[in-house]
């Protein structure tokens, strides 16, 4: 039994070594840039919702956001309360649907983003100089095509 396990844990073929590496180096990223939002007293979970919602014009439906983040939509729930709380954040009623809400970023999230995203965005940055353009978009075209599987 231990040396047929050997073969998932030692004897790895290919496609395992570039996974894992894949997700050591994804892993090594996110932490780099977590850091730089703990750095300024911020978590990337919530930068991520407000960078959302300004992706979408500075409001969303919570379902929508709860979607694009991968989260439940009770989860978001929990998560848009602390934003609100900081008014970084507003819930209104649906102006169509009064039972629906629609999330939108306050003027104090959008400049807690100005003040914020480009020194995370060169923190990124600095951290992928190891790789030239041409291999930069060799990635993203490799990564593209494995999410369309």
């Amino acid at each position: 039994m231990k040396d047929h396990l050997q073969e998932y844990v030692h004897d790895l073929p290919l496609h395992s070594v570039v996974f894992f590496s894949l997700v050591e180096a994804t892993a090594t990223l996110v932490d780099h840039s977590e850091k730089y939002w703990q750095s300024k007293g911020l978590t990337g979970a919530r930068i991520r919702i407000l960078v959302e919602i300004m992706k979408e014009g500075g409001s969303l439906l919570p379902s929508m956001l709860a979607q694009r983040i991968q989260v439940s939509k009770a989860n978001i729930s929990l998560l848009l309360v602390p934003l609100e709380n900081d008014g970084l954040i507003r819930r209104e009623p649906h102006p169509l649907d009064g039972r629906k809400s629609i999330v939108s970023i306050t003027r104090e999230g959008q400049s807690l983003l100005l003040r914020n995203l480009p020194g995370n965005r060169q923190c990124i940055a600095d951290k992928m100089k190891v790789l030239a353009e041409r291999e930069l978009n060799q990635l993203l075209s490799l990564l593209q095509k494995l999410k369309r599987g």
